[in-house]
């Protein structure tokens, strides 16, 4: 059993007879009253994001997980398949599970994190961000710009994205997968 104090993000914890991972979390301390812990859960069964309130002190139950490099192969409708890089074993993961399946490459590396108690696979977590290849975007015309103009960008998993005007077709360009929005151009 763990408390408030030990909640992060990440962290997988038994609530409502379901599993859910804490993808942010907030310790608030009003002037009046007692202190708790905001948090934005997300079920690990059903991809569903709900907001919940801990009291301070409260006692939560943690999931044992370990975590194991894999690596994604290939996408099959809404199942993602992924190889474990040492043991070689494949699991196929539904598409509710990640984080960012938009974004997603063959060959990349993530990490999965599976329950110790089932050996069934919890989540993934994907890398801070990836680099990808702009495989359509409408040409940016000079002069149409205000301030920060964007445009939209199909990149090469399907995903769209918003980008700078000065992206073109076949520039390289980084994406941070928490949020989804362009970072930088990636020079080669």
């Amino acid at each position: 059993m763990a408390s408030t104090s030990d909640i992060r993000n990440g962290l997988c914890i038994k609530f409502n007879h379901d599993i859910y991972k804490i993808v942010e979390f907030l310790h608030v301390k009003p002037g009046k009253g007692p202190a708790f812990v905001r948090t934005k859960l997300r079920s690990l069964t059903t991809g569903r994001v709900l907001d919940n309130t801990f009291s301070a002190g409260h006692k939560i139950e943690d999931v044992r997980v370990e975590t194991h490099n894999y690596q994604f192969l290939y996408a099959e409708g809404d199942e993602f398949h992924f190889m474990n890089t040492e043991s070689f074993e494949q699991i196929s993961l539904n598409k509710n599970i990640l984080d960012a399946p938009g974004l997603l490459k063959e060959g990349t590396s993530v990490m999965v994190q599976v329950n110790t108690e089932t050996d069934l696979p919890l989540s993934v977590d994907m890398p801070s961000s990836v680099i990808l290849e702009v495989t359509y975007a409408e040409p940016g015309v000079k002069g149409n710009t205000a301030t920060n103009a964007t445009k939209s960008a199909t990149v090469e998993t399907g995903a769209s994205v918003n980008v700078p005007l000065f992206i073109n077709e076949g520039d390289k360009i980084k994406i941070d997968t928490a949020s989804g929005n362009y970072m930088e151009r990636v020079k080669e």
